[in-house]
């Protein structure tokens, strides 16, 4: 994958678009994540109660520190170690954090991802960045770049087509409280 696509991916998005990437396990959509209304679109895009609430993905912990908090030990040791890596752990929002990501909870899912393409893009927009399953509500996630062109069209600003991460299903979620697995 050329870098140009890339830094073309991130201009979409920091232009308050939103783009298709792959990540680890499916297609994911994305948008910038203190933009209300590249998230409003994304919920209507996706057809989506906006309680639901987004992940979000970063190139790396500082990214992140803007929307949650960790924990203290050991679970702040736990949740570094699994990073980055297929690991989404849910912690509290940072006070100011949109509703629209947190879904009106004190609480937000997030992950340092290990693709190399989607970590590579969140690098290159210089934030961490939403990711959702590209497709609609109810409907299975796209596992291609032609499958998102298919299912969502002209609704979203730009595909960045590559490889998956080799998962068969999307990452595991855990509770950074407690450590218990939300989604296995």
């Amino acid at each position: 994958m050329s870098r140009v696509h890339v830094h073309t991916a991130a201009r979409v998005v920091r232009a308050g678009g939103v783009v298709a990437y792959p990540t680890e396990a499916v297609y994911g959509l994305g948008c910038v994540p203190t933009d209300e209304r590249a998230l409003a679109r994304l919920i209507a895009i996706k057809r989506r109660d906006a309680r639901k609430g987004f992940l979000l993905i970063a190139a790396d912990l500082a990214q992140l520190e803007p929307f949650a908090e960790l924990p203290g030990e050991p679970r702040r040791s736990e949740i570094l170690a699994s990073w980055p890596g297929p690991v989404t752990w849910v912690l509290a929002a940072r006070r100011g954090v949109s509703a629209l990501l947190t879904g009106g909870r004190r609480t937000i899912a997030v992950r340092v991802t290990a693709h190399p393409l989607a970590r590579e893009l969140c690098a290159a927009a210089r934030t961490a960045l939403v990711s959702t399953s590209a497709n609609r509500s109810a409907r299975r996630p796209a596992r291609s770049a032609l499958a998102v062109r298919r299912a969502l069209g002209r609704d979203i600003d730009y595909v960045l087509a590559g490889p998956l991460g080799g998962l068969e299903r999307p990452t595991t979620i855990r509770d950074g409280a407690t450590g218990a697995v939300l989604r296995g």
